[in-house]
């Protein structure tokens, strides 16, 4: 899996990542202090975003793209200190050898 977090992200990369979301998506992440990516296999991503939903106060989405290699990105968007957390606790259990789920 691959990490990263992106403090007070832009309009224009907020503006990526709805785009990515898909119409279907209604929700409005303009105030959210941080986003936390995520990427790996399906499998991973269901329970990394479980694991980071039941951390902390932080919603997950989903975010559409095209990879050969069949890798899904989930974003994790939140107060700062919450995406940080979340982000802590999928690699925590990670580091620890269990499954996430």
């Amino acid at each position: 899996m691959e990490f990263r977090i992106i403090k007070s992200p832009s309009k224009g990369t907020m503006d990526i990542l709805k785009r990515r979301m898909g119409s279907n998506n209604k929700n409005d992440y303009e105030d959210a202090d941080a986003v936390g990516l995520v990427q790996g296999r399906m499998i991973e991503m269901i329970c990394a975003a479980d694991v980071a939903e039941k951390a902390v106060g932080v919603t997950v989405e989903d975010i559409r793209g095209s990879c050969p290699q069949n890798m899904i990105l989930i974003a994790i968007f939140g107060d700062t200190a919450s995406v940080e957390d979340a982000i802590h606790e999928i690699k925590r259990k990670l580091e620890e050898g269990k499954d996430l789920c």
